[in-house]
C-alpha cells in the first residue's frame, strides 16, 4: 500500500499577512483588485502564493484585503475561514489609536501599526491582543519592504468568525479570551491530526533517537515553546500532537533508553487514565480523572463534588489552589503528584505491552501561565540531566 504525504497548508499568521498585502496593494494600484499575493514565511525562508478572494479600497488611504484560511490535511476548525485585514496610511503625526499591550505594536513614529480588531482573542490579564511574535514579525517583515521611507500604515486585523470559533478552542486554558490567537512558531500548517501525519512523526523520531538516549515528548507548541525556554536541546524535543501511544510505541522499538513527557496538563493528565491518543473528540476524562485522583487522596465529598463540576481543568486547578490557599493544606502537590506518577506508570506499561521493552518515563505538567505545576521524581531526575 502507498503511504501518502498528508498534504500541509499555511498557519493563520500567513493568512493575515497576505490579507494586508493585498489591502496595501489595493492602495497602490487605487480600486484595482489583487488575485494573489506573494507572502515572505520567514521560517521556513521560502515564499508562498497565496490566493485573495477580495480586496478594495473602502475610503481615500484605507483599504480592505479578505482571504481563507487554509490548514491543509489537518482536522483544524479554522480551515476556510475568512480572514480581513484593513490597511490605513497614517499622516504626518498619527500615532496608535488602538487598545495597546501585548501583541499590539507600534505608536508615535513606528512605521508600521498593528493592532487586533474583532475575533482576535486578547489576554485575559493584561487586555493586549493575542497577536504572538512570529505574526509580528511576518507581517512587519513583509509590509515593511513594501514602504517608502517615511510612510506610516495602521493595520487592523479581523476574523469574523474568531469570537465563535474561539468557544471550540482550549484558548480560554491558555488566557486568551474573546477570539482566536495569531499563534506559531512557522507558516506551515503541519497536519497533526490527520493519519498520515503519525508516519512523518514517526520517522523524525527514528531520526533523533540516533543522536539522543533520552528524548522528550512535547504535544504541541506551548510545551515546544517552554522546553526551549527552560534550555532543552530542540534537536532533542519531539512533536507529538495527540499520537503519543503510537510514538511511545515506536520510541521503545528504536531503543530510546528514557523519554520526559512534557505537556499542558489538562492534556497530560489522560495518560494516567490510560487515555493514549488525546484529541478531545476520541476521549476526554478530564474532570473523571482529576476528580477520581482527588478522592484517593481523601479530599472531602463536597470538595470533589466541584472538581467535577469544573468547567476545565484549569478552573479545577484553581480551585485546588483556593482550596490550599484557605485551608493550609496541600492537595495540589498532592494531587499532581499522584497523577504524574501514575502518568510514568502508564506510558512505562505501554511501552512494554507493544515492544516488550521496559524504558523509564518522567513527566512535567505546566498550566496555561506556562509554569510548571510539577514534576515526577523521574521527570525531575531527566530535566536535571538534559538542561
Amino acid at each position: 500500500m502507498t503511504k501518502t504525504q498528508p498534504l500541509s497548508g499555511y498557519t493563520l499568521p500567513v493568512f493575515a499577512c497576505a490579507a494586508a498585502l493585498a489591502a496595501l496593494q489595493c492602495l497602490r494600484a487605487g480600486t484595482q483588485s489583487v488575485d494573489t499575493v506573494s507572502v515572505n514565511l520567514l521560517e521556513p525562508p521560502i515564499t508562498a502564493e497565496i490566493a485573495i478572494e477580495q480586496a478594495s479600497v473602502l475610503k481615500a488611504g484605507t483599504a480592505l484585503g479578505v482571504t481563507r484560511s487554509d490548514p491543509g490535511d489537518n482536522l483544524d476548525l479554522t480551515r476556510n475561514t475568512p480572514v480581513w485585514a484593513m490597511v490605513e496610511l497614517l499622516g504626518e503625526g498619527e500615532g496608535e489609536r488602538g487598545r495597546g499591550g501585548e501583541g499590539e505594536n507600534g505608536g508615535e513614529g513606528e512605521q508600521i501599526v498593528i493592532v487586533g480588531g474583532e475575533g482576535i482573542g486578547h489576554h485575559k490579564v493584561g487586555g493586549g491582543a493575542a497577536i504572538y511574535d512570529y505574526a509580528m514579525r511576518l507581517l512587519r517583515s513583509n509590509l515593511g519592504q513594501q514602504l517608502a521611507p517615511g510612510e506610516r500604515i495602521f493595520v487592523t486585523l479581523i476574523l469574523p468568525l474568531g469570537r465563535q470559533l474561539a468557544t471550540r478552542t482550549s484558548n480560554e486554558a491558555f488566557g486568551v479570551v474573546e477570539g482566536l490567537s495569531l499563534l506559531g512558531t512557522t507558516g506551515i500548517s503541519q497536519p497533526l491530526s490527520a493519519p498520515g501525519q503519525l508516519e512523518v512523526y514517526r520517522e523524525q523520531l527514528q531520526q533523533k533517537a540516533e543522536l539522543f538516549d533520552t528524548l522528550v515528548f512535547c504535544i504541541g507548541e506551548n510545551g515546544l515553546d517552554l522546553a526551549r525556554q527552560l534550555g532543552i536541546d530542540p534537536q532533542r524535543l519531539v512533536k507529538t500532537a495527540n499520537w503519543l501511544g503510537p510514538l511511545l510505541a515506536e520510541a521503545g522499538c528504536q531503543g530510546v533508553r528514557s523519554i520526559l513527557l512534557f505537556g499542558y496538563h489538562g492534556k497530560l493528565m489522560k495518560l494516567a487514565a490510560g487515555i493514549f491518543h488525546t484529541h478531545h473528540h476520541l476521549a476526554d476524562g478530564r474532570r473523571e480523572i482529576l476528580t477520581a485522583f482527588c478522592a484517593r487522596a481523601g479530599m472531602p465529598a463536597d470538595a470533589c463534588s466541584a472538581i467535577f463540576g469544573a468547567a476545565t481543568a484549569e478552573d479545577a486547578l484553581g480551585q485546588l489552589r483556593a482550596l490550599d490557599a484557605t485551608t493550609n493544606s496541600h492537595w495540589v502537590d498532592r494531587i499532581y503528584g499522584d497523577i504524574a506518577r501514575e502518568i510514568d506508570l502508564r506510558s512505562s506499561d505501554c511501552i512494554f505491552t507493544h515492544t516488550n521493552q521496559r524504558i523509564p518515563v518522567g513527566s512535567v505538567m505546566f498550566g496555561r501561565d506556562r509554569k510548571i505545576i510539577v514534576k515526577s521524581d523521574t521527570g525531575d531526575t531527566f530535566l536535571t540531566q538534559i538542561c
